[in-house]
């Protein structure tokens, strides 16, 4: 038996520091490097990280070092490990069954007329994973090496790493019926089957040189899965019973983060396992331990979800409360993986030095961790100065300027603030647009080529005058909103050439914000953004899209929809502060949104885009906390969008949202017209819709955007009428499933063409003016 370390962390980042994987993996699909090369990438980067996290304390040998590395996306991982390949990718399988990177990458994103595996968010975070697909005809096996391999990796350059996988309870939870499924299939029903490959993956890990594994399993935190907390608690009780019986095995750690393991703990206790890790950031440290039965407690004090510094003296005391309680053996780690933070905070030149020492990036947070550790396994006073420092970076953020601004705080609300006149009267009002039936828009953003990121970084780093820049950016909307007239959209955008990120570009000109350089965090596949740092109150200093929409309209007789980022998804996809609760700060930034609304409507500005894709992504997991999230985010929304007067059209567009969860949310939104991701999941949500009586405008999308592939106009057309049996006529707008940005150009105008046509079929069908 070997001791579990005295600290870890749960997962780190796997894109590179400098996004080297993104750059290798999209070099590969581009084929501009062969399989071999992205291999020795790959390598090279896990390689890095071993020592690096070496560097920073964790140890070479104890299995400290968590063995995290994907391609693409932790759950695909664990899928294709054990088999689950929906049948239309079995036959890109290798010669000897197993499943390779092009069977897996095809998964990932579709070719031709292999639709990829769907994506949704993972738990509470802006992590998108690929859900499952499986059936009664699912056949398991052992389809895949290259966990093992990895470990077999480590310990030949002279490390113990700890391998993580995605454990079988977590991964049929997430899962959803394959199309050959009867109704009701539960993919949870084939636990036993899975469970028997895992022991198979645990028996060759163990002689690959792996002393420990960690199965993580979130879904035991979650109420918000169609499973229940009891069907999971079973679950888990019966997989680890088979696992942990295994003869031959490594030792197991169920990692279980992003909230409380509450009624599950006593499961996990009584399981033959070694090791529990529970978030004790998300979750309180309980009134009471179950008997552990010699096992350790690893201890997730530090925040992996966030980037402050925090509290490392209350993280200490969590840790010996722990202790206090009886825990046999308490370890010390991060709360989640470290994947939803950036490298290292000393990358970062050019933030501002106090703030930065507010900061703890991945690299930082493992040093927090091993301080921890230190302390464990000698005392307190051994790492008094790492404490007292933490503590005093709490109190200087607490008086710093700009922290706390009076005037922001002095902005009264009222109730009428909140609202505007009624739904009905408002759609009265909007008939003088004069929209044709089944009205064709796109969601936001147009591609951003190699001629815009160049544009940018060069206009940034100052080598590109303003007044160039400008010119650059007004020929860009040109092209884009001529392009849109000649495809025959109806309500066209300009584009967004000039923002880098729809949350940051918003940041950029907001008080109470700074960006980084280097902030990389992974959002799903190889596709990654920078979370910009909410630190302080927010203003609006001066008008941020207005005369960038006011362009675009001067130039066609068609409406321009003004586009904005709502409240909650710049809160959700920023690392925001945690010193005040969250609806304090969403109502701050839905005033200075409410005042861009203002003044794009005196610009001439008829419609107007309030993107809220982030909206089902920060429900709280826990059900008794969930009716006060929606309450507060919801609000702001209606903060942002109450002074617009009733013939503007308000829409808000979300992703991944998963409809039927939060329709009521959806619906107290009051938004004009409603855009919902629902390509990828071949329109299921239109039933939701209907179902639930949703009367407003919705657009659900027809056109996958996170892949590669063109959608066929015969595609295009089924998804369309089958909205149209389902929902009213007049409720229908056609739009892709998010915005263009990561797409390139000649897919992106050839889907539009199959989208318009499609789209006048279907038009003539319900016999409406094409």
């Amino acid at each position: 038996m070997t001791a579990f370390p005295a600290g870890t962390i749960l997962g780190y980042p796997r894109i590179g520091r400098r996004r080297e994987l993104k750059k290798a993996v999209e070099a590969f699909w581009a084929g501009r490097i062969d399989e071999a090369a992205l291999e020795t990438t790959a390598a090279g980067l896990r390689a890095a990280t071993r020592e690096r996290l070496a560097e920073l304390g964790l140890g070479r040998e104890d299995s400290a070092i968590p063995e995290s590395f994907s391609y693409y996306d932790q759950v695909l991982d664990a899928a294709l490990t054990v088999g689950a390949i929906p049948s239309r990718f079995e036959d890109l399988r290798d010669a000897d069954g197993t499943i390779g990177l092009p069977a897996y990458f095809t998964a990932a994103r579709g070719e031709g007329d292999r639709a990829p595996l769907e994506m949704t968010k993972w738990f509470d975070s802006n992590y998108h994973y690929l859900v499952p697909e499986i059936g009664p005809e699912t056949v398991f096996s052992l389809s895949s090496s290259r966990l093992v391999d990895q470990v077999a990796e480590a310990v030949a350059a002279g490390f113990r790493t700890r391998p993580v996988i995605v454990g079988p309870v977590t991964l049929l939870a997430l899962a959803k019926a394959s199309d050959a499924s009867p109704d009701g299939f539960d993919p949870l029903s084939r636990l036993d089957d899975v469970v028997a490959v895992y022991v198979e993956l645990l028996a060759k890990l163990k002689a690959a040189g792996a002393d420990w594994v960690q199965l993580d399993e979130p879904a035991l935190v979650s109420e918000s899965l169609p499973a229940t907390t009891v069907q999971l608690a079973d679950a888990a009780q019966r997989a680890l019973v088979v696992l942990g019986g295994a003869a031959d095995r490594p030792q197991i750690l169920v990692a279980a983060p992003y909230a409380a393991l509450g009624e599950v703990l006593p499961v996990l206790a009584s399981a033959p396992i070694e090791a529990i890790a529970i978030d004790l950031v998300r979750g309180a440290v309980p009134e009471s331990l179950p008997d552990l039965a010699g096992k350790t407690l690893v201890g997730g004090v530090i925040d992996g979800h966030n980037i402050w510094r925090g509290d490392l003296r209350g993280a200490f005391d969590k840790l010996e409360a722990l202790r206090a309680l009886g825990a046999p053996a308490v370890s010390a780690s991060t709360s989640t993986s470290l994947l939803h933070v950036p490298h290292d905070v000393t990358d970062e030149s050019k933030l501002d030095a106090r703030l930065v020492s507010w900061l703890a990036f991945a690299d930082q947070k493992v040093e927090q961790v091993t301080a921890l550790a230190r302390g464990l396994v000698e005392d307190r006073a051994a790492v008094a100065d790492a404490l007292d420092a933490a503590t005093a970076a709490l109190a200087d953020r607490q008086t710093a300027p700009g922290v706390r601004d009076g005037a922001v705080r002095a902005r009264a609300l009222a109730e009428a603030d909140f609202s505007r006149v009624s739904y009905e009267e408002r759609e009265a009002a909007q008939l003088a647009l004069d929209l044709p039936a089944l009205p064709l828009t796109t969601i936001g953003s147009f591609p951003q080529t190699g001629d815009i990121r160049r544009a940018r970084a060069q206009f940034t780093r100052g080598e590109l005058p303003q007044d160039d820049y400008e010119a650059f950016l007004r020929t860009e909307i040109d092209r884009v909103v001529a392009l849109q007239e000649d495809l025959g959209l109806d309500v066209l955008v300009h584009g967004e050439a000039e923002r880098n990120d729809m949350v940051q570009y918003f940041a950029e000109n907001l008080d109470g914000f700074a960006v980084t350089e280097n902030g990389w965090v992974q959002s799903y596949g190889s596709r990654a953004t920078r979370p910009s740092i909410l630190w302080g109150d927010v203003s609006r200093p001066a008008p941020i899209t207005v005369s960038w929409s006011a362009y675009a309209q001067s130039l066609s007789a068609k409406h321009v929809k003004g586009m904005l980022t709502g409240p909650v998804t710049i809160l959700a996809w920023s690392f925001v502060r945690d010193d005040q609760p969250l609806g304090e700060t969403a109502n701050q930034v839905a005033l200075a949104l409410r005042d861009e609304i203002t003044d794009l409507e005196a610009a001439g500005i008829a419609i107007i885009q309030v993107d809220e894709p982030a909206l089902r992504e920060l429900l709280p997991l826990k059900k008794a906390d969930q009716a006060a999230y929606l309450e507060w985010s919801v609000n702001s929304f209606r903060l942002a969008t109450g002074g617009a007067a009733a013939p503007t059209q308000i829409h808000t567009h979300l992703c991944y949202s998963e409809f039927g969860v939060v329709i009521d949310a959806i619906r107290a939104l009051d938004a004009d017209v409603t855009s919902i991701e629902a390509a990828r999941s071949r329109m299921e949500v239109v039933a939701d819709i209907a179902k639930y009586g949703f009367d407003h405008g919705v657009g659900p999308g027809v056109y996958d955007i996170h892949s590669p592939r063109v959608p066929s106009v015969a595609e295009i057309e089924s998804l369309l009428r089958r909205a149209t049996s389902e929902l009213p006529l007049r409720q229908l707008w056609v739009n892709p499933d998010c915005g263009l940005k990561t797409r390139g150009y000649d897919e992106t105008v050839a889907s539009l063409r199959n989208i318009v046509e499609a789209t006048h079929r279907v038009r003539e069908d319900v016999n409406v003016p094409a």
